[in-house]
């Protein structure tokens, strides 16, 4: 189908993005000009977005929407650039701008549509030669391992997660040809098209089998057509699917994200911590758990955490131990918590020693055994507040004020972002997660005269707006915060709801945060399976001197001590603001 309204000036193809570690998108891309060019059209998708990148560090651009799950509207999924050529980008350009501009209204209020335009940024060069994803072995779908660090086709692996949490009804698969043919999968044998099976290996076939990203399956199509077809194209699959259900796929993270978060938080407390010890990780979750017991009114939950801090109470187990890290010295926060209200002295003397060893040892000194990461900012402050808080001692908070003001001077950048460490100057996630909780939970625990009250309230909203302005929408955060093309990672975006929902709760940030928590909210219970298990959450990272180590740490799939216990600590925070 011709249109009157001129084409997207996206003629001749794309370039590569120079997206190479510490750089930023260019802004002469056509891909990025023409997808800004739609997003400007009135109506949704019209958030330019980026899916994943390439090992070569070049972003896969999306143009996405910021709705629910849960939205009554059937949802597309459009992906370009499998067949490495231009003219498949090109009309899925051609395809989302006549959706927005010409499509009847009727189809405008049934579908919305996300799309990822250029699989390949390379490849859909000029001059490249074509050839589809199954004549490679490396670009077979499902892809089997190394998210997100293939050594050769991390795309496929971004792209394949990226789909599934779009919660597609339907996925479109768009190759270039001169004439305009289909491909169906069996899922998608309720659409009103003819055509073959399309290859085993392709997109349209595995995401249509089995459960993709432990979901469900959703109809895969995949369409041959030219730039010129391509309205005519959208717009007899968005007939022809006139009746198509709802997915499996939508349907499975429809229910996970209809969860109450009290339903989230009993599936974690009661999975996690798998391995206690005194360490940060079993800490957060036995913290979380009390706090879940207490709204629940729910002794066995009481008891569970009793049970595994039994050994450490009653001094069969050291709670500090060589060699001195505070990461497991943060643990015994947790036994402040479990101390109250006059349930274990035990526990609150074992937290009361703890938080005396951390003290600095010299006058120059910060903390005893500092790593300088942004860590230092939580694991310290979570234990040193509470301690302070608790006793009335101000040395404590005193401790506090001069970590948490100091690491601000050295790693909070211009923009209010934080670096991970002096020797790791990269925005990582996770370290922006440490840093924003560590000053939630020094402003929580700490009293109202506390001496560094206002400068560490002043970083803590610095940190919290730009925080805002690189929220994906999905809700997610970054691995790496402000690398779009990064995986959206569970453990940053469970600390930053965690930090975000206490701030709209006790004042320090107005309602204008609650869409932003919101969204949030229903990434992180996405991204929990009904058994417990995560998606994509970051492995034990290290402080790395460049971007690449970072965006190359492991996103863990399935059971994980930290990516459940944070997540645990967002449903019980989540709660409490919606019960405010």
């Amino acid at each position: 189908m011709r249109t009157n309204t001129p084409r997207l000036g996206f003629s001749v193809a794309l370039v590569v993005m120079s997206v190479q570690v510490g750089s930023a998108q260019t802004t002469n891309d056509p891909l990025l000009s023409a997808l800004q060019t739609v997003a400007a059209l009135p109506g949704a998708p019209s958030i330019v977005a980026a899916a994943g990148l390439t090992r070569a560090n070049e972003r896969l651009l999306t143009l996405e929407h910021a709705g629910s799950v849960g939205d009554p509207e059937r949802r597309l999924v459009i992906v370009g650039g499998l067949d490495r050529t231009s003219e498949s980008a090109q009309a899925v350009l051609e395809a989302l701008r006549w959706f927005k501009s010409d499509a009847p209204a009727a189809l405008r209020r049934t579908w919305t549509i996300t799309a990822l335009p250029c699989v390949h940024p390379r490849r859909c060069s000029p001059g490249t030669s074509g050839g589809g994803p199954e004549s490679s072995g490396d670009l077979a779908f499902p892809p089997e391992g190394g998210f997100y660090n293939h050594d050769t086709s991390p795309e496929l692996r971004y792209l394949w997660r990226w789909v599934a949490f779009q919660a597609p009804d339907l996925v479109l698969e768009v190759r270039s040809g001169q004439d305009q043919s289909w491909e169906i999968s069996g899922a998608a044998g309720t659409l009103t098209l003819d055509g073959p099976r399309p290859p085993e290996a392709s997109l349209a076939a595995a995401i249509s089998t089995g459960t993709p990203s432990g979901l469900g399956p959703v109809a895969g199509v995949r369409v041959s057509t030219n730039v010129d077809g391509a309205p005519r194209m959208l717009r007899t699959l968005l007939e022809a699917a006139a009746s198509l259900p709802r997915s499996p796929l939508h349907e499975a993270l429809l229910e996970r994200s209809s969860r109450t978060p009290l339903e989230v938080a009993t599936v974690l407390a009661n999975r996690y911590p798998a391995s206690p010890g005194v360490s940060y990780i079993p800490a957060v979750a036995w913290s979380n758990t009390l706090r879940l017991a207490t709204r629940l009114g729910d002794d066995a939950l009481v008891e569970k955490v009793r049970n595994q801090m039994a050994r450490f109470l009653s001094g069969e187990a050291p709670t500090v131990s060589q060699p001195y890290r505070l990461t497991n010295l943060a643990g015994l926060f947790a036994f402040v918590d479990f101390s109250e209200p006059g349930r274990s002295q035990e526990a609150l003397d074992l937290a009361v020693a703890g938080a005396e060893f951390v003290f600095p040892q010299a006058p120059d000194d910060v903390l005893r055994s500092p790593t300088g990461w942004t860590d230092d900012m939580f694991m310290a402050t979570s234990l040193l507040s509470r301690v302070g808080g608790r006793t009335g001692d101000a040395r404590y908070g005193a401790t506090v004020g001069r970590l948490l003001t100091s690491y601000a001077e050295s790693l909070q950048r211009s923009d209010g972002l934080f670096v991970h460490s002096a020797r790791g100057p990269h925005a990582w996630g996770r370290a922006n997660g440490f840093a924003i909780l560590g000053l939630t939970e020094a402003l929580t625990f700490l009293p109202d005269d506390w001496a560094d009250r206002a400068r560490v309230l002043d970083i803590y909203r610095r940190h919290a707006e730009v925080l805002l302005r690189h929220q994906a929408p999905d809700g997610m955060w970054q691995q790496v915060v402000d690398e779009p093309g990064s995986y959206r990672e569970l453990t940053v975006t469970s600390m930053t709801l965690v930090a975000l929902a206490r701030g709209v709760r006790l004042g320090w940030l107005d309602d204008s945060y609650r869409p932003v928590i919101d969204r949030a909210w229903r990434g992180v219970a996405a991204h929990i399976a009904e058994d417990g298990a995560v998606v994509d959450a970051s492995t034990s990272t290290g402080a790395g001197e460049t971007k690449q180590y970072y965006l190359d740490r492991t996103a863990v799939f399935g059971p994980d001590e930290r990516g459940g216990a944070m997540a645990l600590w967002a449903a019980v925070e989540i709660d409490e603001l919606v019960r405010r």
